[in-house]
């Protein structure tokens, strides 16, 4: 199964870090965000990585290279400006080929991968366009944003309180973008649209993650990461 990093996000609320570096490029500990997917993409033994990019992405090609010292093979996607996620994705499809493939934001932090094996995903989807793992809603985003009954996501409903965040990874088919615009476009509109058909499944995932999409909470991830050692 091949997989994709979404690193073409300009960062406006990390600035002035991203002023002169790509958000993935952003470092915890040490080690830039994009870093910690790769290597653990690799100990699970994905070895086929794309990686768009828009905003500085020169320098994510500088610094990753072709990623032999991690044992991948990563391809690059560029965008002469961020299509958004969805349009992001529709763009590497050529790259990404016929088969469904894993995503994630390259602006969030894991502590492991979701469980699921190396190899074709088409049995995990089951017969559905996407895969989505959710997330215990963040202080940041205490509403939410889908509800997850019976294996399927759907579109919250108002006063649900078992609504979850989207995590930013999932699995989908490419199927799932026909039709789409070759333009940029968001995903959520997307997945809502499939979600109202029943063809979006989805599991809670219980790992650590953390959207570091600020500055006090890339403080906050830093002091956490620091006293773990």
């Amino acid at each position: 199964m091949k997989v994709m990093i979404l690193a073409a996000g300009r960062g406006e609320r990390l600035r002035p870090l991203t002023d002169s570096l790509p958000k993935p490029l952003v470092c915890v500990a040490g080690k830039p965000l994009i870093v910690y997917h790769i290597e653990r993409l690799a100990k699970a033994g994905f070895k086929d990585i794309v990686i768009n990019h828009a905003w500085l992405g020169e320098k994510l090609i500088e610094s990753l290279g072709d990623g032999t010292r991690w044992g991948v093979n990563i391809q690059y996607s560029h965008e002469a400006t961020a299509l958004e996620t969805g349009g992001g994705i529709k763009k590497a499809l050529s790259l990404l080929g016929h088969k469904p493939f894993l995503v994630i934001n390259g602006d969030v932090f894991i502590d492991s991968l979701p469980e699921l094996e190396e190899g074709d995903a088409t049995h995990m989807l089951n017969g559905k366009l996407a895969h989505l793992w959710l997330v215990d809603n963040p202080s940041q985003h205490p509403k939410g944003d889908f509800s997850l009954k019976a294996g399927l996501v759907e579109n919250k409903a108002i006063g649900d309180e078992l609504t979850l965040t989207f995590s930013g990874m999932g699995i989908y088919h490419p199927s799932l973008f026909d039709g789409t615009s070759d333009a940029g476009f968001p995903l959520a509109p997307l997945l809502r649209e499939k979600m109202a058909l029943g063809l979006i499944s989805g599991e809670h995932f219980p790992g650590f993650w953390c959207d570091v999409g600020t500055v006090a909470r890339l403080d906050m991830l830093e002091k956490r990461q620091r006293d773990l050692v």
